[in-house]
């Protein structure tokens, strides 16, 4: 069905012009939300629709439609929105490159997957929640298939199929005249999701959090658990975007070939990944995936670049041209990326420091200076190389880009939370303001 439409699109571009993109894509999406421990939400979506680019006189002209019928219509309008821009010889489509398979980014289970399943599937978490005296303040599930298909006139003809599921948890726990909170969230390209481990995993966090003490303000050793560390990694990761380097948003702009992390990590953008939530044949421009080392031993190596901002920047695309649909252009974003440390400390290692599953206010850090200031989240006080007691509110400041330059891995499961694959993280100094 997708090849039809997409020679039917491509013939209709063909004939008014001969520098093109078409770009197809399909999908199905189930989304449940309950609020407590009653469903409140229920969404059985199917997408469909196709986004035409095409370049003339080095002026580029995008157009989208829903409507299959609309084909040529729509072609024109992408000929006729050209001349609303002004011309510039950076824009381009993509070669043909040699196209690699990835394996296990489709999970045929999605096929027989319907609502009431879903439901069930949800209930049961919240279910297993109650189970532990837990009240559910929310809870969601989500499943997911996508097809695309882009061809140009380069001769690029890539297709691409995935799926994708998800699961997230938030809980509150009255005792001892205290109120915690907890919330995780988990995902996988299958339907293997362990919605028990899930309820457990979050009901013991928030149990954990209970009759919490105020700590003395000071500079800790700090763990970042998975939610902390990407809360503040999506700032640090800014800096690596193309374009953002290009506009001197990046305070690594002029830092190529120097150490600007610990030489113990090494980062790397990987889209090939076997499993990886953002892996895919090609990006959003058809540019083949590929895996690129950002970050070596600690030396900055690479940005990352669509074909627009590699061509400004006179190197070659990173395959980091993504959309989030057809209703949208390409533009710069990550796909997997990978923190890899040569060498681990335990947290039996650490004589004393603190432990922070999530932040609150990461979003409010500084994307050029790095400068951040953040609540921990279910923190805790470590001593001895033991977790001894969960801490009242406590604030977290410092700089993404500093506490970087001294961080260490932490031996613990290595997980995918948004595009970061990563351990848990601890950051040597870090400014923690006690509350009371």
């Amino acid at each position: 069905m997708i090849y039809e439409m997409a020679e039917k699109c491509e013939k209709e571009v063909k004939k008014i012009c001969d520098d093109y993109e078409v770009y197809i894509s399909s999908g199905k999406t189930i989304e449940l939300d309950s609020k407590n421990d009653e469903l409140n939400f229920a969404k059985e979506e199917i997408t469909q629709g196709i986004g035409i680019r095409v370049l003339k006189d080095n002026k580029m002209g995008f157009a989208f439609t829903s409507d299959m019928d609309k084909i040529n219509q729509t072609a024109l309008q992408a000929l006729e929105n050209t001349k609303l821009n002004n011309p510039d010889e950076n824009y381009a489509f993509s070669q043909k490159e040699k196209v690699n398979d990835i394996d296990k980014l489709y999970d045929k289970k999605f096929e027989n997957l319907d609502l009431d399943e879903s439901i069930d599937f949800l209930n049961n978490i919240i279910t297993k929640a109650n189970e532990t005296q837990c009240d559910v303040t929310s809870a969601g599930f989500s499943a997911s298939r996508g097809e695309s298909l882009i061809l140009n006139s380069n001769g690029v003809s890539i297709a691409n199929k995935s799926t994708g599921f998800g699961a997230g948890l938030s809980v509150n726990i009255e005792a001892k005249e205290n109120v915690a909170t907890a919330y995780d969230s988990i995902s996988s390209r299958f339907y293997d999701l362990d919605g028990d481990k899930l309820a457990e995993d979050v009901c013991k966090l928030a149990m954990d959090s209970v009759d919490t003490k105020a700590i003395e303000t000071k500079d800790y050793d700090v763990v970042l658990d998975y939610y902390a560390a990407t809360g503040l990694l999506s700032t640090f990761l800014e800096a690596f975007n193309g374009e953002n380097v290009q506009r001197q948003r990046s305070i690594l702009h002029d830092k190529m070939n120097s150490e600007i992390v610990s030489p113990n990590l090494s980062i790397t953008n990987d889209a090939t990944l076997e499993k990886g939530m953002y892996s895919t044949k090609c990006d959003g421009e058809g540019t083949v995936s590929k895996k690129t080392k950002l970050v070596e031993n600690g030396v900055l190596k690479s940005f990352m670049y669509d074909i627009y901002t590699a061509n400004k920047g006179n190197t070659t695309s990173t395959g980091n041209g993504y959309r989030n649909s057809y209703l949208s252009t390409p533009s710069v974003s990550p796909s997997n990326i990978i923190l890899d440390f040569d060498e681990k400390i335990g947290t039996d290692e650490i004589s004393e420091g603190v432990l922070t599953t999530s932040v609150l206010g990461a979003h409010t850090a500084n994307p050029i200076s790095g400068d951040f200031s953040v609540e921990a989240s279910n923190a805790f006080k470590i001593e001895n190389g033991e977790i001894s007691y969960p801490i009242n509110k406590a604030m977290i400041s410092g700089n993404i880009f500093e506490i970087m330059k001294k961080c260490e891995g932490v031996k613990s499961e290595i997980k995918q939370y948004g595009p970061f694959i990563l351990p848990k993280i601890l950051v040597h100094n870090l400014r923690v303001v006690g509350q009371h």
